[in-house]
Order: C-alpha cells, then structure tokens, then sequence
C-alpha cells in the first residue's frame, strides 16, 4: 500500500467511546502483502505453505474477521499459474518465473472458504518492479520484455504505461483470466496508478491524447477507462464478484478544490490521476476503502475528518448503484510513527467505533497482517475483546443479483459429546454460495437479527455443507438454525431448524 505524505501534527484531545452492538454485516478484512515478502515468507514448499495459509486464516476466523485481501499480482507477475504472466519471485525466492510446484492462491482461496471467510484478489495494474529491481530481473515472459515499449521508468521502479490502449487491454486480460479460473469473491486493486506527475509519458500522450486539454486530464481518463473496463468484464464472466479499490486517503484538498476535504496532504486526484469520485458516480465498483492512515488529532489530515468526507461522497455520489464503503485502518503505525496519537493503544479500536458511529461506513480493512500479528501495544487484543467480539457477515451487494434464496433443503445436527456436527444438504436448490449457521440454548430459538447467535459460516461444496460447533456445554440441549445465503450476500429470510438431543 501507499504511505502518504503530510507534514506536522497537533494533537487535540477525543473523548473515549464506548462500543456498542455490532452490527451483523461488517466488513473485517486483513490485507495479506506478498510484494517484498511482507506478510509471507519465500521459497515455503507445498506443505509448509499449506500449513502457514491455514494457520493464517484460523487465526483471522478466531478474531473473527471475514475476509483476507491476498496479493496475487504485486509487479505484474503472477502466484498461481498464468498464460499471461510469470510466476512471482515472492513465492520462491528465486528468479522471476521459477514454478513453485503448487498453486498458492488455489491453496489459500480453498483455506478461506473453507472457513467461510471470503478471498479478495489483490493486484497491482502497473507496477513492474520495486526499487530494489530492475529489468534484468523480470522473467523472458514478462510483459515488460514482451512488449518492452509499453514500459517507461519512474525513479528507481518501472511501470506500464497507463495511456497505450495495448496496456489496457492487456490488464483487462489478466483479470479475465484470474475470474475466469478462480472463486474468488472480489478482485481489488489499491492505490498505485500514475506514480507521480512528471511520470514521462508525454509521448504517449501526444499520440493518443489530442482530445484532452490537459494531460492530467487524459490521465485520470485513462484510468477511469481500466477500471470501468475492469468492472464490465468482471460482471460478464461472473456477475457476483465484486470489484473493489482502495484509493489513497485524501482525494482533493479544499485548496485545490472547494468540494475536497479540510486536509493538505497529497491528493491522488493530483498526484497519482486517480478520480476515485467518478469511480464512485457511475458505478464501475463495488466498494472504496479509502486508506485513512492517520490519527485523529493529525490536523493536516484528520481521520474524522476524512471519514466524514468519505462518507458524504458514497452517500451523495453513487448515482447508478450503492458503493460500500470500507476504511483502511493502519494497523502498521501503531506504537511505530511521529505522530504520538499512534502511542495510544485505543487510537485505532476507536477508529473503528467512529466508523460504525457514522451509520454509513460498512466496515474496515487492515494493514497488514504481519501488524496485526505484532499486536503493538495490546491494540489488537482491545478490538478482538471489545470490538469484533461477535461474528459478522460481510455487507452484501444486491446490485449485482437482489435474489434471496430459500432456506437449506435438510439440515442434521449430531451431538457427541463436547462438539455438534451440522450437516447440510441443499442438492436439490443451487442457489446458495454459503450458509450462516446460528445456535441458540433449549429447544427455542431467538433473534436471527443479533450476531451473537451466529457461531460460524461455512461455504457450499456442490450442495452440501458441514460445520463442527467446538463450543457446547454438552450437558445442554441447543436448537440451530441455518439460513443460506446467495453468491451477493443476500440471506434467505428463513431458516431451518433443528435441535440437538440431550
């Protein structure tokens, strides 16, 4: 992710929340960084792979987060086998197209449904190498040396240039080619797009330009041209999969823009040619998580203040469909910035309270997983206690398919001793994408609407479904309820019911 500039701080002083009711749908997410081995460590073979994905992902479901953001696409490379790219060097550790004997995303998408959590596939359009890199480095099947005139270089990293039509279309490719081969929930892309104003595509821009008054505008052009393009070949292969982005925090200041948000940091309307709002207006995504990587007294880019401006532009803007709007927390300040407000263990658990306070925020994302891990300060330990302290479902997206399915077609629940097996079989309907499962204490059950009921989500496997509830008195009797829930999120307004057996 970016980590954008600002430039001093004054801190003031907010008053301590109280967490109330979690909500039932939130989005809780871990961006999960392959790009300089961030999150994951190179050259795991298949087994111990396998073995960190799980305990990776068991570790998200007991903090009950919903969803991990995986990295597949960090320098136009590729962890899972393509036609279109190499195989990443941050899986092996080798050299660029090195073939790891597995399919890591495969691995790590099965891992999460299988905990029903949901798998967003994280890639990054343009970049084609970290500072550390050059073009020796790329593999002889990269598109960089493919196509070596769509490259142009930027500091020390090079990236494809955003205005050649062959680029755009080259990208729409490897979406088509990663939705088309995986289950993946949602396809995100983050914040890098221009990499700066004097990016030197000036050629480019006199060949295909000649409409555009300004090659900032022709920029932020081409970019609402990816993502829109993006979006429609996403819903043409398969209509549920969401496609979401997470900008930078700050779109405009006010400064440049009476409509911008009280803040002087760097826009990436400006500096990177990202129109996040137009993105927004017309529907070509289905959420933004605008990265708010700051504190809350940081007065030259307030987390309130941006949340608040966030929040009127998904509440104003959206003019063809919803947008959900996310935040990206920055788990990887905490205890780890000048600014002293990330000294505070609370700093970000409140965050987050701000974000479900404003009734239009929908959920947050986390960076990154390896922060989460470190735990800085206790603050991780203070949202699982008091914060995400029940289950959640992730916020669904009716616009792209309002059915509501039925109910499960048979449910069994078999008690044997401490645990209770729920089994499902839903062969005869096709409409689920998952179940809810929910347990209530005696031989009635209570309000579907509360999260607390819910003890777990498990994916459908061509019909049928199984979850283990490790969590039981077994000398009490216990009645579950199941409810489906379609390929949108969208949940059936029954459910099936059974009780267990003294």
């Amino acid at each position: 992710m970016g980590i954008p500039l600002v430039m001093l701080f004054l801190p003031t002083i907010h008053p301590v929340k109280s967490a109330g009711p979690a909500p039932k749908q939130e989005m809780r997410a871990s961006w999960i960084s392959t790009v300089a081995n961030i999150d994951m460590k190179p050259g795991m073979t298949k087994t111990k792979y396998t073995a960190w994905a799980k305990s990776t992902i068991q570790m998200l479901e007991k903090k009950n987060f919903n969803t991990v953001i995986f990295q597949v696409k960090p320098t136009s490379d590729a962890l899972y086998p393509s036609k279109l790219a190499p195989w990443s060097h941050y899986i092996t550790g080798q050299k660029q197209g090195t073939d790891p004997g597995y399919d890591p995303l495969q691995i790590m998408l099965d891992t999460a449904h299988q905990h029903g959590m949901e798998l967003h596939a994280w890639m990054n359009p343009y970049r084609v190498t970290m500072p550390s890199q050059g073009l020796e480095d790329l593999a002889s099947n990269h598109i960089a040396n493919q196509q070596p005139d769509w490259v142009v270089q930027h500091g020390q990293q090079y990236y494809l240039d955003p205005g050649i039509p062959g680029v755009q279309a080259y990208l729409v490719e490897t979406v088509k080619e990663l939705v088309t081969n995986y289950d993946v929930d949602a396809v995100h892309m983050d914040d890098y797009f221009y990499p700066g104003a004097d990016f030197a595509d000036q050629k480019t821009y006199k060949q295909y330009g000649s409409e555009f008054a300004n090659i900032g505008d022709w920029r932020r052009h081409n970019v609402n041209q990816l993502v829109e393009d993006i979006n429609l070949n996403i819903k043409a292969i398969k209509p549920w999969v969401q496609f979401g982005i997470s900008p930078t925090g700050i779109y405009r200041n006010q400064t440049d823009d009476p409509t911008g948000s009280a803040t002087n940091g760097n826009a990436h309307y400006d500096s990177l040619f990202a129109d996040s709002r137009q993105w927004i207006q017309k529907g070509s995504i289905d959420y933004i998580t605008p990265q708010i990587y700051w504190s809350r007294p940081l007065t030259v880019a307030s987390y309130t203040v941006l949340l608040d401006w966030w929040s009127r532009q998904v509440e104003t803007q959206a003019l063809v469909h919803p947008v959900h709007l996310y935040i990206g927390m920055a788990d990887y300040k905490v205890n780890n910035n000048f600014d002293t407000a990330w000294d505070n263990p609370r700093e970000l658990p409140e965050q987050i309270l701000e974000n479900r306070a404003n009734g239009i925020t929908e959920g947050q994302m986390h960076f990154t997983l390896r922060d989460i891990l470190k735990n800085r300060l206790g603050y991780s330990a203070i949202i699982d206690e008091e914060i995400y302290n029940t289950k959640a479902l992730t916020p669904a997206t009716p616009w792209n398919g309002a059915h509501q399915p039925k109910k499960p077609s048979n449910v069994e629940v078999d008690k044997q001793g401490k645990t209770v097996t729920i089994t499902i079989d839903n062969k005869k309907r096709t409409d689920a994408k998952k179940y809810v499962i929910y347990r209530f204490e005696g031989n009635k059950t209570g309000d579907y609407r509360n999260p607390k009921n819910i003890v777990g989500v498990i994916y459908d496997q061509n019909g049928t479904a199984s979850f283990t509830d490790r969590n039981i008195d077994p000398d009490k009797r216990y009645t579950y309820g199941v409810t489906s829930v379609s390929h949108t999120g969208v949940e059936s307004k029954d459910a099936k019911e059974k009780k267990t057996k003294k």
